[in-house]
């Protein structure tokens, strides 16, 4: 015979956390402890209210990454994409100035520069992958360019 909260914590525990194989193992183990300790009632109520109330605190911060509040920029294209010369072009609809940062593929900044125009010189960069980040006014963009 269930006990109301062990049937309440059967349908309330599975149904929440989708019962993966720690979660069941976990209620299995809690229930079984539950039927030896009928005598215990109030100790038992407890320890379900703990664990059902439990899971609405958050070892982490669940608010959305900082990238993904960034406000894109209108309308930008980077050519030529892969570079073969030692010039891109950067436009946007505004082309305002920005601040462009070109990183290898290990994170590493290896070309940062502010352009006026929509040239950029990219001589310094060597064959590879890179991640090129570009700012513009309050928006900012991030984009791969693969030199050859």
């Amino acid at each position: 015979m269930l006990l109301p909260f062990q049937f309440l914590l059967k349908n309330f525990w599975f149904n929440t956390f989708y019962g993966s194989i720690f979660e069941i193992f976990f209620v299995s183990l809690l229930l079984t402890y539950l039927e030896r300790m009928k005598q215990h009632y109030l100790f038992s109520f407890l320890l379900i209210c703990l664990l059902l109330f439990s899971n609405n605190l958050a070892a982490q911060e669940t608010s959305p990454p900082a990238f993904a509040q960034e406000k894109p920029i209108a309308g930008l294209s980077i050519y030529p994409n892969p570079v073969t010369g030692n010039k891109i072009f950067i436009t946007s609809e505004k082309n305002h100035t920005k601040e462009v940062e070109v990183y290898n593929v290990l994170g590493k900044m290896v070309l940062s520069a502010r352009l006026v125009g929509k040239e950029l010189d990219v001589t310094e960069l060597t064959p590879g992958i890179y991640i090129v980040k570009i700012k513009e006014g309050n928006t900012q963009a991030t984009r791969k360019l693969v030199v050859r």
